[in-house]
């Protein structure tokens, strides 16, 4: 089973990743982008058990180590 856990900055805190990001697209022609906003994905291999065991121990490793919870969101998909 694979667990994917998607972690981004909240809208209320500021991206400077993102707006570097957003104003080098524009720079290279890309006009059409109205805003970027930068996270990370991190996949997860886990052996056995049900989705609904695994979605319960990653949300675990997610409010221990994968994300902030002052500042970031996540969202988790298994597959």
């Amino acid at each position: 089973m694979i667990a994917r856990v998607s972690v981004t900055l909240k809208p209320s805190i500021l991206d400077p990743q993102g707006t570097t990001i957003h104003q080098a697209l524009e720079s290279l022609g890309f006009k059409g982008v109205k805003r970027v906003r930068m996270g990370k994905l991190i996949e997860i291999e886990l052996q056995g058990g049900s989705k609904a065991a695994a979605k319960k121990e990653v949300e675990r490793m997610c409010q221990k180590l994968l994300a902030n919870p002052i500042v970031e969101m996540y969202r988790i998909e298994i597959k």
